[in-house]
């Protein structure tokens, strides 16, 4: 497929510059006056996001602009509004690249590609505690297990709306997580055993004494399960 603008990918979202597609709808007004009348219909640090774009101009200089990035859903709702070929191609472009994103081999991908950077996160911690001021340590944590608020990610890519905060509160509500008390977000006994949690134990030593911190963790086999309980949720209440 044919690129008709730039999409790029940040935090799992699909963004396109605004500037770029109001150029390709060939928008007849200024793009301040097209911003002013569109996108009160968006929501600000949701749909879009303020941010500078470069132009050059008639002496060869480059110039900075306003610009806003926005989400492919917005693009496409602002390629509906324009009523004639140019929004009707755009628009298409667009379902297009959806249909592709949603795909299942590239959700698959992009759980894999989240999975490996929060491995390379998890090296870079572990690396970071040996600096000087820490003299001693204990890490335990299995390589394939992720941080819930990456898992809160890779459910957005299946199509489930949940932020980080909402997880760790329905964990606690189904009791995958100790809501209270010392050990407060940590695996409850009952996700031990199913082996679908864990919790990483970071034991820091340093001249004031020790003190250990924990961290809970999704195991593969967790994520699995996690996703199949949500998968099935959803599909009930369709």
């Amino acid at each position: 497929m044919n690129e008709l603008i730039k999409i790029t990918e940040k935090d799992g979202r699909q963004l396109v510059s605004a500037r770029d597609l109001y150029k390709g709808l060939q928008i007849a007004q200024r793009f301040s006056r097209w911003v002013e009348n569109n996108f009160s219909l968006f929501d600000e640090g949701v749909d879009f996001d303020k941010c500078t774009s470069s132009t050059v101009v008639n002496n060869g200089a480059v110039r900075e602009i306003d610009d806003y990035v926005i989400t492919l859903d917005m693009a496409k709702q602002l390629a509906m509004m324009v009523r004639n070929q140019n929004g009707s191609r755009y628009r298409n472009y667009f379902l297009a690249v959806e249909r592709r994103w949603n795909s299942p081999m590239e959700v698959v991908k992009r759980g894999y590609s989240f999975l490996m950077r929060e491995n390379e996160q998890l090296k870079l911690e572990n690396e970071q505690l040996q600096g000087p001021a820490r003299l001693g340590q204990a890490v335990s944590g299995s390589d394939d297990s992720i941080s819930i608020g990456n898992f809160a990610k890779v459910l957005s890519q299946k199509g489930i709306k949940i932020g980080r905060n909402r997880l760790f509160a329905w964990l606690k509500k189904n009791r995958y997580l100790i809501s209270n008390g010392r050990e407060t977000n940590s695996p409850t006994q009952r996700s031990r055993e199913l082996d679908i949690m864990e919790v990483r134990e970071t034991v820091i030593t340093t001249n004031h004494g020790s003190k250990t911190r924990f961290t809970p963790l999704i195991t593969g086999k967790g994520q699995q399960y996690f996703i199949e309980k949500f998968l099935k949720e959803q599909a009930i209440k369709a």
